[in-house]
């Protein structure tokens, strides 16, 4: 491929169901592995901030980026569902007639505009229970403890640890899941991938095996540094008594937060010297709860997608260049 050692690509992607999206500075992939094998689709992308330029701008792009990859995944899980096999018990014939509400659903649901209505629901209820949990909740939590707690840095300290360990807690109990072990098994593929591709060696499955299953730009990462912002963000506000006017600041500078966040992954991912390693360190760690070790199979639909969202130019997609 002709890389130097310093190559970092923008590709980056995402784990669905038994598969892996990949997206590129103007082409999306999907891959899953399906009964019959690999099963794939390609989407030309056309970016907003192409016909809105000011959505690309440093922080405002942080919040337009969240919301698109919000989107995107959910599309991409949507997609990769309707390959996922059914239990066995699902699939067996049933004696009883479906009931009217059941046929009147089914057939509400088939229309595209139907499948459109669910999936945005689902994201946006997705979004707003992230919120509750991650954000609103620690705020809450702390708030409860009144006056025992001095005014600023320590109260917005304490909310900021008890986000992480809820985030970290989560984070552990949903790794034990047998169908999340293998999303994360796929996630870890991702990673493998791309450091391939960036060290500029074939793409092959020997090959991808042997990088690490971490990666410092990753959506992990992402979400750690989201915590540390909200803590020097929070600490440098005015101190709320009244808890729901607390909760309520929490909600209002949560697009800052993200823009911010967002700014920092990026410089931290952009350069290699000790500072941001050793800020790259806590993403690193938390992504052992959020990745496993792929097989070969995993690997196989990791190379697809990445091969499929590859631009057609050479270095296109090198990072700094479009994003």
């Amino acid at each position: 491929m002709g890389k130097d050692k310093n190559f970092k690509t923008m590709i980056g992607g995402q784990a669905i169901i038994e598969g892996i999206m990949m997206r590129g500075p103007d082409k999306m992939a999907y891959a899953v592995r399906g009964p019959e094998g690999i099963i794939t689709q390609q989407k030309k992308l056309n970016p907003i901030k192409n016909k809105y330029p000011v959505l690309g701008w440093p922080i405002i792009r942080g919040v337009v980026n969240f919301v698109d990859s919000m989107a995107t995944g959910m599309k991409a899980l949507m997609w990769s569902a309707e390959f996922f096999p059914e239990d066995e018990e699902e699939t067996k014939p049933s004696d009883k007639e479906p009931s009217k509400f059941s046929k009147w659903l089914d057939r509400v649901l088939s229309s595209e505009k139907a499948q459109k209505t669910v999936m945005t629901a689902s994201m946006v209820f997705g979004i707003v229970m992230a919120i509750a949990i991650f954000m609103l909740l620690p705020a809450f939590l702390t708030g409860l403890l009144g006056g025992s707690l001095e005014k600023g840095v320590l109260r917005n300290l304490i909310e900021g640890v008890v986000r992480l360990v809820i985030l970290i807690g989560y984070l552990a109990l949903v790794s034990r899941m047998k169908d999340i072990q293998r999303v994360f098994g796929y996630h870890g593929a991702e990673h493998k991938t791309i450091a391939c591709y960036e060290a500029g060696e074939p793409l092959t499955v020997e090959n991808v095996r042997r990088f690490p299953r971490q990666h410092p730009r990753c959506g992990t990462s992402f979400l750690f540094t989201i915590v540390i912002i909200s803590i020097l963000v929070f600490s440098i506000m005015v101190p709320f008594e009244n808890m729901f006017l607390r909760v309520a600041s929490r909600l209002v500078l949560l697009p800052v937060v993200v823009a911010l966040s967002y700014e920092v992954n990026r410089l931290v991912g952009r350069y290699d010297n000790w500072l941001t390693g050793i800020l790259r360190a806590p993403g690193l760690w938390m992504q052992k709860l959020t990745t496993n070790e792929p097989d070969d199979s995993m690997l196989e639909v990791g190379i697809e997608s990445l091969k499929m969202a590859l631009p057609d130019t050479e270095g296109a997609d090198k990072w700094g260049l479009n994003n």
